[in-house]
């Protein structure tokens, strides 16, 4: 390399979406009224479980955690975004980059295992209904959180000082509106291979491991209500999992379009299924939580009646 190219990047330039400054207007427009509607939605679904007693149960206190890394995940991203259009600038330091790759992979990840722990709940609710209290005690629920917590912060610090550990040269246009880490990892002048390795080792485990989860707690559930002799009993059973396995869809079905080939294919087609899992996810979860559920929809009437 000539001397240029060795020239140590301090920061990144994020291209946005299009690249093209007439687009980026409207996508401005856009991603602000999802993220106010994103923070206004989860607020209220947690403020409803806080004030009603009757919500303070296992599924409940895992929906409210949900809610809050919903909130989190777009905030890492999408303010930045905001303000670097509003100020007419695109870039972000190396070290705001590391810190936002390294948030966005754990609030990413801690999704994937809130959604798991939240489909062992229904397993137990619906196969073991006898035995729900005792199994699904609040030290147990909170340990849960605690422990998915942990993996997935140990998770995003390997991935980040494997980040930090590369040499980037003199490229540092990303063609992105935040630090993905795939896009990132294409500007590196150094040996990647580590990293492509750990993504597919590591990360596909840490990916796998809440994913096997949910499945095996369905085909159990499923093979628990194909016994049901009443239409009514299939009815209610599947009622309290319909919003969760419509989540589960849409966050699953764009991580899996992602992140599961090496990051040197990373094209366009990826950048929106990004914008999918980040920015649009958080925002209709509460609308496919609160729209098909009643005690939600019921404590979110008692506190627009007291307001």
């Amino acid at each position: 390399m000539d001397e240029n190219n060795q020239t140590m990047v301090t920061e990144f330039i994020l291209l946005g979406l299009t690249g093209q400054s007439e687009k980026e207007e409207v996508v401005f427009g856009m991603f602000l009224w999802m993220y106010l509607v994103t923070i206004s939605g989860n607020l209220l679904i947690i403020l409803a479980i806080i004030c009603d007693s009757h919500l303070h149960t296992p599924m409940y206190f895992f929906l409210a955690n949900l809610s809050s890394v919903d909130i989190s995940a777009p905030s890492v991203i999408v303010p930045k975004a905001l303000v670097n259009h509003m100020l007419g600038s695109k870039s972000i330091s190396y070290t705001g980059c590391m810190i936002q790759i390294y948030f966005f992979i754990t609030f990413s990840n801690m999704d994937g295992f809130l959604l798991s722990v939240m489909a062992y709940d229904r397993y137990v609710a619906i196969c073991h209904p006898l035995h729900y209290t005792m199994m699904m005690r609040p030290r147990l629920c909170v340990l849960l959180v605690a422990i998915s917590w942990a993996i997935t912060n140990l998770h995003a610090l390997l991935h980040t000082l494997l980040m930090v550990r590369l040499t980037f040269c003199s490229h540092n246009a990303v063609h992105h509106f935040f630090c993905d880490p795939y896009p990132i990892l294409k500007l590196s002048c150094s040996d990647i291979f580590i990293n492509d390795l750990m993504v597919f080792t590591v990360g596909g485990l840490v990916f796998l491991t809440p994913f096997t989860c949910i499945i095996v707690s369905y085909a159990y559930i499923f093979s628990r209500v194909l016994k049901l002799k009443s239409a009514h009993g299939i009815r209610k059973a599947l009622s309290t999992c319909g919003s969760h396995l419509t989540v589960v869809s849409l966050f699953y079905g764009a991580i899996l379009g992602i992140y599961m080939h090496p990051s040197s294919t990373y094209s366009i087609q990826d950048t929106v299924a990004t914008v999918i899992f980040t920015v649009v996810t958080p925002m209709v979860n509460p609308f496919i939580y609160s729209l098909r559920n009643r005690d939600i929809k019921g404590a979110l009437r008692k506190i627009i009646l007291r307001s």
